[in-house]
């Protein structure tokens, strides 16, 4: 059931008095709260709780289960370093897969690359991609790119039907509760690996360093057994919990060097066309603080260091 009637007063137990207040079990102890002008849609999709509003200062915002996915004002720090982090350590990424993401913030990123042919959205609520549309023309622009497909589904089935086909997969997934809980198992990072061609690259979602060192140590571990190269870095973004999100980044190849980007652009092109990213904040994004590096460091880096 959904409602954005302007004719019908909206409202959402995560507004209250003037505000929005985010609620996760993931956070516990702190929350962020942003000023909302107005309730722009209200809705229970087949598989989460959808709500998007106005805010005083950050624009639109879109929120799932009563945790923030996007804000007009900063979401391009995430959308970008997810996306340009893989994409520019691959030497020709030519067909794209971004699972979740139905904002198409994602998608936005990855069409700027001249080399992508074809990028493929999977994202099982069509009700995002619906709100966005409507709600977030910043992003959801991206739809209307003729290299883009989009399919309505889970992405696990996707994957399983795609062998060999995938020179990137981005996942843009929200926290690893409810519809995303599955995609921060091995089994799913199995089904990417396969799903890639030979030197292949895979970009997740991995929560935040302040709050989630055990999951992302998990995550590195499998995904070590798994690929030969993964790694971890991070983007600042302020709406985010503790104002900080991490990726996993894995290759198929051994050699891939995610800390120094394979393709570069020239300043001024990075200036046109990225606001957050570029190949020094890329370099950047994997110096770790100790607290970090020591939690989630490899055994070889930890041998090494010994």
């Amino acid at each position: 059931m959904s409602s954005s009637s302007s004719s019908t007063k909206l409202a959402h137990p995560n507004i209250s008095n003037g505000w929005f207040r985010e609620s996760n079990t993931m956070w516990p102890g702190q929350s962020m709260n942003i000023e909302v002008n107005q309730i722009l849609h209200v809705e229970k999709s087949k598989y989460q709780d959808v709500l998007v509003f106005e805010s005083k200062t950050y624009g639109n915002v879109l929120v799932l289960d009563g945790a923030i996915q996007v804000t007009e004002r900063d979401e391009f720090s995430y959308q970008e370093m997810i996306t340009h982090l893989p994409l520019f350590s691959h030497p020709n990424p030519e067909r794209v897969l971004v699972i979740g993401g139905g904002d198409g913030g994602v998608l936005r990123e990855v069409i700027k690359h001249p080399q992508v042919k074809e990028a493929v959205l999977c994202d099982i609520d069509e009700a995002v991609i619906r709100v966005s549309k409507k709600y977030l023309p910043g992003m959801s622009i991206s739809y209307s790119d003729p290299k883009v497909a989009v399919h309505i589904g889970d992405g696990f089935e996707f994957l399983k039907n795609k062998k060999d086909y995938f020179d990137v997969i981005i996942t843009d997934s929200s926290d690893p509760v409810g519809p995303a809980e599955s995609l921060y198992q091995a089994h799913y990072y199995e089904l990417m690996r396969d799903a890639l061609r030979a030197g292949g690259i895979v970009s997740t979602q991995g929560e935040c360093q302040w709050l989630h060192l055990p999951l992302i140590k998990e995550v590195l571990a499998f995904a070590r057994n798994l690929f030969p190269v993964a790694e971890y870095a991070y983007t600042t973004i302020p709406t985010y919990p503790s104002g900080q999100i991490g990726f996993i980044l894995c290759s198929k190849d051994a050699s891939t060097k995610f800390k120094e980007p394979l393709r570069n652009m020239t300043p001024e092109q990075e200036l046109k066309l990225f606001k957050y990213y570029n190949s020094e904040i890329h370099r950047a994004s994997f110096v770790l603080p100790n607290f970090a590096r020591q939690a989630i460091a490899a055994k070889s880096d930890k041998d090494a260091s010994a």
